[in-house]
């Protein structure tokens, strides 16, 4: 079972959700305060139900948020990035060298949000 790890930075709260094996799956932003994290976390459980709009392709069917938007970077890597229901990005992918890994990314975090144990580290 995946769990979500909020852990506090120099310049904040963020929090990574980890997959059964320990891998990191995705990863918020900075948060300001823990309680805004613990809202971020909520989000991603409320929105990783959400569609996957693949940007890499041309005329891409554009999707409503929320949604997990899979697009490649500046150094070729596929990433994704998941979208709450107002827009805002709430957790974003590594790179990753092949689209297909990211799609498996993605699954992932459908899979083990929903239900994911929640840690929170104390400093």
């Amino acid at each position: 079972m995946g769990k979500f790890v909020v852990k506090t930075t120099k310049s904040g709260f963020v929090f990574n959700l980890k997959a059964g094996n320990g891998e990191v799956i995705a990863t918020s932003e900075s948060y300001k305060s823990q309680d805004a994290c613990l809202n971020g976390v909520e989000s991603v459980r409320k929105c990783c139900a959400g569609g996957v709009e693949d940007q890499t392709v041309e005329g891409f069917e554009k999707l409503t948020h929320p949604k997990f938007e899979v697009y490649a970077d500046k150094a070729g890597e596929f990433r994704f990035r998941l979208k709450a229901r107002n827009g805002e990005v709430i957790a974003v992918s590594e790179g990753y060298k092949a689209k297909q890994s990211c799609m498996n990314g993605i699954e992932s975090v459908k899979k083990n949000a929903p239900d994911a144990e929640l840690v929170v580290l104390e400093d």
